[in-house]
């Protein structure tokens, strides 16, 4: 199994296309907003990871996002999951961050024991509306 991609988003639509096949439309693709109000404040965007299992793959895995801030750890999500060999599968990660200040949370995304891949997500100050 391997994650071919991990990225923060607004909306994920599936939709169907002659073949059979499947078309994933991601919507909002971010790595930074502005905080709705002042900090502190809890944060929850919603990252997708998208997993594809090889045809000779068991079908059975497992993901663990772990979210950082500096050399903390301020969430972690766990999910099992089934994909039929060959296919791709996608998993929604929503977790509530708190944030005291502005600045960067890492998601760190990984299968299994493997290795994590990171993505990054940056809360700024809130924008003044005049």
């Amino acid at each position: 199994m391997e994650i071919v991609s991990a990225l923060f988003i607004d909306e994920i639509d599936l939709r169907s296309v002659p073949g059979p096949a499947t078309r994933i439309d991601l919507k909002g693709i971010q790595f930074s907003a502005a905080a709705p109000t002042p900090v502190p404040l809890v944060w929850a965007p919603h990252l997708v990871v998208i997993i594809r299992c090889p045809p000779d793959g068991s079908g059975q895995g497992v993901l663990e996002v772990t979210y950082h801030h500096g050399d903390s750890q301020i969430a972690r999500s766990v999910q099992p999951f089934d994909v039929e060999p060959g296919k791709f599968t996608y998993r929604l990660v929503r977790a509530e961050l708190e944030f005291e200040d502005y600045g960067t949370v890492e998601a760190r995304c990984r299968l299994g024991r493997g290795e994590p891949i990171t993505v990054p997500y940056t809360l700024l100050p809130p924008v003044d509306p005049t």
